[in-house]
């Protein structure tokens, strides 16, 4: 015999790091349409964050925007007491998703000239804050959460001046399966979105801005244009709806086809 209920489900919450433009906005504004509640760091465009926390309103769900520098590891425990404050703002204590999105900004570097310095401001913002930044989170996410590392499609596709920035992302993908196998007891779900070439100020906005840039990966895409944030952070909020749930250890490219 079924037995009816009235319990209240509350709604999901996510954290997103670097929420404030591109992928990152458009994911948190994708998860707000889907009523999912998210906290979200900005680094240096508080102005920015703002606008976000409006259309995440506009869009159905709160949006709580948190300063944070990615690669600043020291910061990280008092980045925790304002999450949960955010948390407490929401009615709770813990989260369901994480997204590690945040990322800095660097120019192409053959690997003959690159300096320990740049290597060392990409590495500390694209695979160490990504690996403490979580390791510190996870008392705070749910059991049966799921958590996605953004990477790139330079993964896959070798190019000239990629070897630094691609590593750190390959280094990701391969932390990702060992967080799945690791926080499998848990439940928890750790999956990678790798986006191609995408329209945002990312890198002084070169595939946005630059038309010879644009053009060039419009005509090596399948689908014959280059991408645009709502083509990732959709993927993103799909990636952590129940409809995924059995997803796991996966990486996901998300570039039109580009091969």
């Amino acid at each position: 015999m079924s037995i009816a209920t009235d319990a209240v489900i509350p709604p999901k919450i996510a954290i997103v790091t670097g929420g404030s433009r591109g992928i990152g906005r458009s994911t948190v504004e994708s998860l707000a349409r889907r009523g999912v509640r998210t906290i979200f760091t900005y680094h240096t465009h508080g102005t920015d964050a703002e606008a976000v926390v409006a259309a995440a309103k506009d869009a159905g769900a709160e949006a709580i925007a948190v300063q944070l520098d990615a690669g600043n590891i020291a910061s990280l425990g008092a980045f925790v007491e304002n999450v949960k404050d955010a948390l407490a703002k929401l009615g709770a204590t813990r989260f369901d998703f994480l997204v590690n999105n945040a990322g800095n900004s660097h120019r192409n570097m053959p690997f003959e000239t690159a300096t320990e310095e740049e290597l060392d401001r990409i590495y500390n913002v694209h695979f160490k804050g990504v690996f403490f930044l979580t390791q510190t989170l996870l008392p705070l996410i749910n059991d049966g959460g799921r958590i996605v590392n953004v990477s790139t499609a330079r993964t896959r596709m070798i190019g000239p001046g990629g070897s630094v920035y691609a590593s750190m992302k390959g280094a990701v993908e391969v932390l990702s399966k060992h967080m799945a196998k690791e926080l499998g007891p848990r439940r928890i779900a750790v999956n990678v979105v790798a986006p191609g070439a995408t329209e945002t100020d990312f890198s002084g906005g070169i595939v946005r801005d630059n038309p010879a840039v644009n053009k060039r990966v419009a005509e090596g895409t399948a689908l014959g244009r280059a991408g645009i944030p709502e083509d990732v952070g959709r993927m993103i909020a799909s990636l952590l709806s129940e409809d995924n749930r059995w997803i796991n250890a996966e990486r996901i490219e998300v570039t039109g086809g580009y091969v």
